[in-house]
């Protein structure tokens, strides 16, 4: 029983460092598709975004719609606060958008079935080629999208697998079970 506690320890510190990993890369993935945004759009992201989070309803329209396509409330929630600190959005704007996100996220089960996971390892190659053999500036910010779309996914994938043995552990679900409201 002593070997079962120890390797159960191990899996832990496995798993401690898979979800660590993962944040890794969500956060580099989310941080270098903001820069590759802000590179390529500039001012013209700027002001298209003015004109779509001009109401409240059109703001929550479009985080609706990208919280559809990238599958995560929380990116586009991040995505807005550095629009934000960027000065492309005021907080009036993002306020719209982060609604339309929570919303969107109810949109997101219906987009399962297209498992962006699996397109990850491609949206990364394809941008680090990008990047790495384009000349043109315009088209190494493009890569550089691409590819942080691909590292934050890829990121997400890692932080659930790591998390995935909590559903069969007892103590984490004796835990769960003790909150009056979970």
């Amino acid at each position: 029983q002593r070997q079962m506690c120890i390797r159960d320890s191990r899996m832990t510190l496995e798993n401690g460092m898979m979800l660590l990993c993962g944040l890794g890369f969500f956060l580099f993935g989310m941080k270098l598709m903001g820069d590759g945004l802000e590179l390529t759009a500039g001012s013209r992201l700027k002001s298209l975004v003015e004109r779509l989070t001009t109401n409240k309803y059109m703001g929550a329209l479009v985080g609706l719609l990208v919280t559809a396509v990238i599958q995560s409330s929380s990116a586009t929630t991040v995505m807005v606060v550095g629009f934000v600190n960027a000065g492309i959005m005021n907080l009036a704007q993002a306020v719209g958008v982060i609604m339309g996100a929570n919303i969107g996220t109810t949109v997101t089960g219906l987009l399962i079935a297209i498992k962006l996971n699996d397109l990850a390892p491609i949206a990364i190659f394809i941008g680090v080629v990008m990047i790495m053999f384009i000349k043109k500036t315009t088209y190494k910010h493009v890569g550089q999208i691409i590819a942080g779309f691909g590292i934050l996914f890829m990121g997400m994938t890692n932080m659930g697998d790591a998390l995935a043995p909590l559903s069969e552990s007892q103590m984490f679900k004796d835990m769960m079970s003790t909150f009056s409201n979970p």
